[in-house]
């Protein structure tokens, strides 16, 4: 186990995101906020805000320690309840100012669990997933074809496993819907050696930027006005909901008395909500429900 390395290559990974990042939007750049916390360990928040492109992009990297593991960690796996911990990673969030573009998220992560007699637990964890406004068959299908690229050194069954994984996972249960188009979620990955998880966590972190990029490239140019503007902030609400309600990293972060300024910048800038709001029927906005916001192999979609 090697959790040096690990730290390395996620500082490596937040630069190469943020570089890209701030590259493609052109008109600012991130502000870097270090900060420690007093139960140990601690992280850096990277935040660009009012971009050309983004209207606001975090990417925060944390390495918090803890003498006892909080219920979120441990609900699935109460044997580990009371050890020591170690939780490093990096976690993004991008909110696009253009409708047109999708939101997404990614995140990779190792956890290490200890007790004094005892050899260490750990596993490695993360995925991405992509929230489009307005759907675009194009986009979905490249989106899900670079996660499986990504997944296809690691056995013919992964992609498949994890692409259903995120779709159960990112579900309000509330609203009965996908959060948006899915992708890849993954947890407590230990099987076949450290070497081999890390590996793996590599390979989905570095996909994140060739699944994403093409995508803003694409649509960021794209016109698009008020009505546009109100159903972006309207389904943004929907992000806001499983954040708060459901997230885990989100219910860890806070549970382990992490910095809530790190933990929420997840959230977008603007968002409204809208009794009973019903989309017009057969518009953009409906088919959005009707067909994007379905669980479907999205690699046999015709662009």
């Amino acid at each position: 186990m090697q959790p040096e390395a690990v730290k390395t290559y996620l500082l490596q990974l937040q630069q190469t995101i943020c570089d890209t990042l701030a590259a493609e939007d052109g008109s600012g750049d991130f502000i870097v906020d270090d900060w420690q916390r007093p139960e140990g360990g601690g992280g850096r928040s990277r935040v660009l805000a009012g971009g050309a492109v983004f209207e606001k992009a975090g990417v925060n990297f944390s390495h918090v320690v803890g003498d006892s593991l909080p219920p979120s960690a441990t609900a699935a796996r109460p044997e580990l309840a009371g050890r020591s911990y170690q939780a490093m990673g990096v976690s993004l969030v991008i909110h696009p100012e253009n409708p047109f573009v999708p939101t997404s998220h990614a995140n990779v992560r190792m956890f290490v669990a200890e007790r004094e007699g005892s050899e260490p637990v750990w596993w490695f964890g993360g995925g991405y997933d992509l929230t489009p406004y307005y759907g675009n068959r194009e986009d979905c299908r490249h989106w899900h074809q670079v996660a499986a690229d990504a997944c296809a050194p690691f056995g013919d069954e992964v992609y498949p496993r994890y692409k259903q994984w995120c779709d159960e996972y990112f579900h309000l249960k509330h609203r009965g819907e996908p959060r948006g188009v899915g992708g890849l979620f993954y947890d407590d990955l230990n099987e076949g050696g450290f070497d081999r998880c890390f590996a793996f966590m590599q390979a989905i972190g570095d996909s994140f930027l060739p699944a994403y990029v093409p995508i803003v490239q694409r649509r960021k140019n794209q016109a698009w006005g008020e009505r546009e503007r109100q159903f972006q902030l309207y389904r943004r609400g929907r992000y806001v909901e499983f954040n708060l309600v459901f997230d885990r990293g989100t219910l860890f972060g806070l549970q382990s008395g992490g910095r809530t300024e790190a933990i929420l910048m997840s959230l977008p800038p603007l968002v409204r909500w809208e009794y009973n709001y019903q989309p017009e029927p057969g518009s953009a906005e409906e088919e959005l429900t009707s067909y994007y916001l379905q669980h479907r192999d999205w690699l046999q979609v015709e662009p």
